[in-house]
């Protein structure tokens, strides 16, 4: 069934309607007529679901008859806020949308010293536009029920205040952490303080900390520990940026997911 996602959606209301790109899409590319069932999630983890009723393409837009209301099941019981160095090229897309599939709450590249890439604000702005519309396209694929945010631009003293602000825990892979069992260690006592905890109102927050091409400064990693940020391995071989996230994204979900 085809996923749209429209804000501030009022569980009273008995309809939906779907305006802007999705409209288009809806008309031109996917075909759908009145009767079609499709789901429409308010980005906050509730998924409406719902039959066209009406498609206007002079005004744009198409509405839909709400049948059912439930809580989204795609979401982890925990959030997980991933701290991405600034890589190269658009290898970033691809972290985006890798990591959403997998369930990260929110994205905030950030600036580290070893970061080879400089943009100045208009750039950075058309930048997490673009990256927004990835994370949108990600989570209709992967039937998410919110969109998580990309974050604007952010240094490493930014990046590690707001980690400070947020997180019950903040992970640091890191090649010269201790050995995998301690790793393993460190993922269990989560998995267990997260699965005890679910059914409270507030989710656990994680931050993950990923270096750019060039890994992390001996500064950096001095400063997350200063913060009591656990430093832990991934393994013996040196993972690329690109793949570091998703991996403790991918070992994070497998984890968490019940």
């Amino acid at each position: 069934m085809h996923r749209f996602y429209v804000e501030d959606i009022s569980e009273s209301n008995k309809s939906v309607t779907i305006r802007g790109k999705d409209v288009n899409h809806i008309i031109n590319v996917l075909r759908l007529k009145n009767g079609d069932e499709i789901v429409v999630g308010d980005g906050s983890s509730r998924d409406y679901y719902c039959t066209i009723s009406s498609i206007d393409k002079d005004e744009e837009e198409v509405i839909a008859e709400i049948v059912d209301i439930c809580d989204s099941n795609s979401e982890l019981p925990a959030d997980i806020y991933l701290f991405q160095g600034v890589p190269k090229g658009d290898k970033m897309e691809l972290i985006i949308q890798k990591c959403i599939e997998l369930g990260v709450h929110e994205i905030i590249p950030v600036f580290m010293e070893r970061s080879v890439v400089r943009l100045d604000d208009k750039k950075k702005g058309k930048k997490i536009d673009r990256y927004q519309g990835i994370a949108e396209s990600a989570s209709k694929q992967s039937r998410r029920g919110i969109i998580p945010k990309i974050n604007s631009y952010m240094d490493f003293n930014e990046a590690v205040k707001y980690a400070s602000e947020i997180s019950d825990y903040i992970l640091v892979p890191y090649e010269s952490a201790e050995g995998m069992n301690f790793s393993r260690c460190v993922i269990e006592n989560i998995k267990k303080n997260v699965l005890e905890s679910k059914d409270s109102s507030d989710n656990k927050k994680i931050s993950v900390f990923i270096g750019p091409e060039g890994g992390f400064a001996q500064s950096e990693i001095d400063k997350l520990e200063e913060m009591d940020a656990t430093i832990l391995s991934l393994g013996h071989r040196i993972l690329r940026t690109e793949t570091a996230g998703i991996t403790i994204l991918s070992i994070l979900s497998f984890m968490l997911d019940d």
